[in-house]
């Protein structure tokens, strides 16, 4: 088993910048790849982004791409989310999710999920 705990979302206005942080406890932690994904109100869970276990290889939505940067730091069994230029539509909940499987985009792939943070970003 993994437990994942996200922090870090908030209230930010349009342009803003925010850092998400999902703490991982349990099996060892260095061994998965590491996604985060999101869900607005009335919408399916989309993916977001995704760091390998190494931290070398990270992949990324062409929504967040260049605005959003995904790492890891695998001594404080931690993923991180920065985000930057953050928009109205980048309103969600965002999950950090565990796979086997690096590089994996679909939800299906990622066994462990946490709770869930709340991003929402005023206009």
């Amino acid at each position: 088993q993994v437990q994942l705990v996200e922090s870090g979302g908030a209230l930010v206005q349009a342009g803003g910048s925010l850092r998400l942080l999902c703490a991982a406890s349990g099996r060892t932690f260095s061994n998965y790849a590491m996604g985060w994904f999101r869900q607005a109100p009335g919408k399916e869970r989309e993916f977001v982004a995704a760091i390998s276990w190494s931290g070398g290889s990270t992949i990324y939505a062409d929504s967040v791409k260049g605005r959003f940067m995904i790492s890891r730091d695998n001594s404080q069994n931690t993923v991180y989310l920065q985000m930057n230029s953050l928009k109205p539509e980048d309103t969600a909940g965002y999950y950090c999710a565990a796979a086997r499987a690096a590089g994996s985009r679909a939800r299906r792939d990622y066994r462990y999920w946490g709770q869930g943070t709340q991003v929402t970003v005023s206009s």
